[in-house]
């Protein structure tokens, strides 16, 4: 058995050796039905050209569709209700067409690209190439999809440029109750350095104030928060109804928030009502008002004593101004004694000022032989024998206030500030500026308007404590012959550098060095 089982491998090798390799079959194909092209069998038996002529794979897909277009913003509508920037032949451009096509997603995108048409034509043209399956084959196919292009405005630019102003949903109305705008140019710096405009909408100036309008709720009420933690104020609020649909219950409303500034402002002569007077340690109530932040603060020019009021301190019982800047008058030093020793009652008292007694002389009385007017002041630090100082003039003023009637003890001048000279030439030398909002003016800005600004600018040079809380920035041309007035100026070391996003890159080397002119 062994030697019949070999012979029979052997007779296998063999077999192996010389077996031919088997031959493929050719591949069958049959006759298109319509042209007779030779084709591979399909379910169609047709070629695909005439299958073509018989199935569209873009059928379902839209040829022409619309774009809505804001002029004033540059931004085309996403459904339902996004706006998105974007500039012609961009990506963001063809993303935003290709998601305005139904039935896109039940084929297979190949390519999409545009056809160039006139920027004013407003008409965008997309070239699209699809794959889908007909009849058991796949296939391919290009088409042009035209858009037309419609204005339409979109909500903020509806709400800014519409005369009506009927779009906001709600509104935080400041009005302040005085002869001039300092704390209101205060409070638009504070607003400025806090960014609190941005969430605004719109901004309008009013008489007597400034209107922010908001596209929500929240932002209204964050403005109004805002505004009661750096200035002493109060506020009311209202809501009406503008819309009600009864099926979903939903209600429509307009909200609008009333903030009304105290009216009392730094540099004004104030008389105290009895229980103020008694709440600040029994001081004086005739005093100054020397300070505006989210407290009034109040001293007496007579005794240096201070204190501080709240807003809801201020409006439980309210008092008011005497005496605001304009109806100061103009006084000349004579003589000033400065007063070392003084004994102090119970309370707090100035330490940044110098009680002293001065003798001053009006103006209009100078080469007269009237005699001196004796006062005692707050001033005896920076007053000398020339200055000129604004005054309150007690004794000749006509006051209607029931509350000052009663007053018994009254100075014959409050001196309130010390005012120096070339005043034109120190408004053109000042080596800063600030920013100011961009806002829609309603009412026409006068000559008073300029002059209550360049006051407040001289505020923010005489005050230290009042220019921490705002951003002012380096002046390119100023005069430099203002330097030799002799009035307080503010440090270059204080001042920001504004950013110029328009300037040209600086040039750099090939390491990455900066390089100079004097390089």
């Amino acid at each position: 058995f062994q030697h019949y089982f070999k012979q029979i491998n052997l007779s296998k090798h063999h077999i192996m050796e010389f077996l031919e390799p088997r031959t493929e079959v050719a591949e069958q194909k049959i006759l298109c039905c319509e042209c007779g092209t030779l084709v591979a069998p399909n379910p169609a038996n047709m070629c695909v050209a005439c299958i073509r002529t018989r199935v569209d794979v873009s059928e379902g897909i839209p040829k022409q569709a619309i774009l809505h277009f804001c002029r004033f913003c540059e931004r085309y509508l996403q459904p339902p209700n996004t706006w998105i920037p974007c500039t012609l032949e961009s990506r963001e451009l063809l993303a935003l067409c290709l998601k305005k096509l139904k039935g896109l997603n039940k084929v297979r995108l190949v390519d999409a690209s545009f056809i160039w048409t006139e920027p004013h034509s407003k008409r965008v043209k997309v070239n699209i190439t699809i794959q889908g399956e007909a009849m058991g084959a796949i296939l391919q196919q290009s088409f042009v999809v035209e858009y037309t292009v419609h204005y339409q405005m979109c909500e903020i630019c509806c709400r800014q440029k519409g005369s009506d102003g009927e779009a906001w949903k709600a509104l935080v109305q400041i009005r302040q109750r005085t002869v001039h705008k300092k704390t209101l140019f205060y409070l638009e710096q504070l607003i400025l350095k806090h960014e609190m405009h941005r969430d605004a909408m719109n901004i309008k100036e009013m008489e007597g104030g400034i209107n922010f309008y908001y596209t929500a709720k929240n932002n209204a009420r964050k403005m109004v928060d805002f505004l009661l933690s750096v200035i002493p104020c109060q506020y009311k609020s209202s809501q009406e109804l503008v819309s009600h649909d009864i099926q979903s219950n939903v209600f429509n409303y307009k909200y609008t928030y009333f903030v009304e500034i105290t009216p009392i402002c730094k540099d004004e002569v104030v008389c105290l009502t009895g229980s103020i007077s008694r709440y600040l340690n029994h001081m004086s109530q005739i005093a100054i008002c020397t300070r505006i932040s989210d407290n009034i603060h109040l001293m007496d020019p007579c005794t240096l004593k201070i204190g501080q009021l709240n807003a809801q301190q201020f409006f439980k019982d309210q008092f008011g101004a005497i005496c605001h800047q304009r109806q100061l008058r103009e006084f000349m030093v004579m003589n000033v004694e400065p007063i070392r020793s003084k004994e102090k009652q119970y309370g707090s008292y100035s330490t940044k000022h110098v009680l002293a007694d001065v003798w001053v002389l009006p103006l209009n009385c100078l080469g007269t032989d009237d005699d001196e007017i004796h006062t005692r002041s707050h001033l005896g630090g920076v007053l000398q024998c020339g200055d000129y100082v604004l005054g309150f003039d007690v004794e000749h003023a006509v006051v209607n206030n029931p509350v000052f009637d009663k007053v018994k003890q009254r100075p014959d001048i409050i001196l309130v500030k010390k005012i120096y000279p070339n005043k034109m030439k120190r408004n053109k030398g000042r080596n800063f500026k600030l920013k100011r909002m961009q806002r829609m003016t309603s009412v026409s800005e006068t000559a008073t308007e300029n002059g209550d600004y360049n006051d407040f600018l001289e505020d923010l040079e005489e005050d230290p404590d009042l220019r921490k809380n705002v951003n002012m920035y380096k002046k390119e041309e100023w005069m430099a012959e203002a330097e030799e007035v002799l009035a307080p100026r503010v440090g270059l070391e204080e001042l920001l550098d504004e950013l110029d996003l328009s300037a040209a890159p600086a040039e750099t080397d090939e390491q990455g060095n900066m390089l100079t002119e004097g390089a």
